[in-house]
């Protein structure tokens, strides 16, 4: 599930020359400092249409996010390898890989 974005996280220190602090999850371990070009911030939708719900945060063991696979949806051969699609325990369709 590479180049997603997580959070919102609150902004704990405004470090300055575009650096922040933010307060991440317990049990992540990666630095808390980040550049302003690596966050987005954060617009709460206007109108119900908009609100999606957010993927739910990872869960981090020894620096590595794990997922649990809640079901194989399809699986087919491509050349000598099997090809799985998986759907993962918590998220919604549209993340199946």
């Amino acid at each position: 599930m590479d180049n997603e974005r997580y959070g919102p996280f609150r902004i704990a220190k405004d470090i300055g020359s575009g650096t922040f602090q933010l307060d991440l999850l317990e049990g992540w371990m990666i630095h808390n400092i980040f550049n302003e070009d690596l966050l987005i911030r954060y617009v709460k939708p206007k109108f119900k249409g908009q609100h999606e719900d957010l993927a739910p945060l990872p869960t981090i063991i020894n620096k590595e996010e794990k997922y649990e696979v809640e079901e194989v949806k399809k699986h087919r051969k491509q050349g000598k390898r099997m090809q799985y699609l998986v759907h993962w325990k918590e998220y919604r369709d549209g993340h199946d890989q």
